[in-house]
């Protein structure tokens, strides 16, 4: 592996990590935070009957979890091409 390869390699490891560190951090506090710390700051917000706080812990995180998944492959699609390791 030549010098150049190996730059590119590290390079294209370090924005994955940081994209990675990016998303945890949104997950973290989506589930933690919105659905356990601030709970009963975000019931006082009603949202289609119910408050805020309890649809963050019931549903409104896995919404944001498979949003995450899909920002996930949508950039990491940008980042192969941009490395030029892409499938395609």
């Amino acid at each position: 592996m030549n010098n150049a390869s190996t730059s590119g390699a590290a390079a294209y490891w370090k924005e994955n990590v940081r994209l990675l560190t990016v998303l945890l951090i949104v997950w973290f506090v989506a589930s933690y935070g919105a659905g356990i710390l601030l709970v009963d700051l975000l019931n006082q917000i009603p949202l289609g009957g119910y408050k805020l706080g309890f649809f963050f812990a019931q549903q409104g995180s896995i919404y944001i979890f498979v949003a995450l998944i899909f920002v996930y492959v949508h950039k990491m699609n940008q980042l192969d091409r941009k490395y030029d390791v892409h499938e395609e």
